[in-house]
């Protein structure tokens, strides 16, 4: 039987990468590493962390077929690698994605059966709140990112097939995981 595709999207400072790590705790997944264009930081490993390539080299990827999703950001590009997710599904391996909006929509397009996340956050009040207790958003950002959290969440309830709040991460893993199981169950 094969795996789930698992895509998990959320606005910037919804506490994505915890709620992943608690999901890779509880549940066995494959984690899909991204390809991207951006420079390898000193902490980093190449193919470990992120797939680093160059501008031209991700471009003929893209042309080639060979991401199941990619976007730009900031002027880099980050994409996933489609050959490992469909070997690992095929294997009968789970794979999870923490992707953005664009990302999840373009999953969606070309791999209908993915199970698609939205973390959403308890209010904008309290995204706010933790984008300002991270300490890495510089201030004019965090407006333009609490507008666009709010249209991404709104727009999430007609474009992914569950949207979970991140009030507390043992609960929202839970909820996830008990989504997964029903999901896993109408599939077989």
């Amino acid at each position: 039987m094969p795996g789930v595709l698992l895509v998990i999207s959320g606005p910037s400072g919804v506490g994505k990468s915890t709620v992943v790590a608690e999901l890779r705790e509880r549940r066995r997944f494959h984690f899909s590493v991204s390809a991207t264009t951006r420079e390898r930081r000193p902490d980093e490993t190449d193919d470990v962390d992120y797939h680093f390539v160059t501008v031209d080299r991700f471009k003929h990827m893209i042309e080639d077929g060979e991401l199941l999703e990619w976007a730009e950001y900031a002027g880099r590009y980050y994409g996933t690698p489609r050959q490992p997710v469909l070997l690992e599904i095929q294997a009968g391996n789970d794979v999870l994605l923490d992707i953005e909006n664009q990302g999840a929509m373009q999953v969606r397009a070309s791999w209908p059966e993915a199970l698609l996340i939205f973390i959403a956050p308890p209010s904008l009040d309290e995204l706010e709140r933790r984008l300002r207790s991270r300490g890495d958003t510089p201030e004019a950002d965090i407006a333009a990112r609490l507008s666009v959290s709010a249209e991404q969440v709104e727009q999430a309830r007609c474009d992914y097939d569950r949207v979970v709040t991140n009030q507390d991460v043992d609960a929202v893993t839970a909820e996830i995981l008990d989504i997964l199981a029903e999901h896993e169950q109408g599939t077989q």
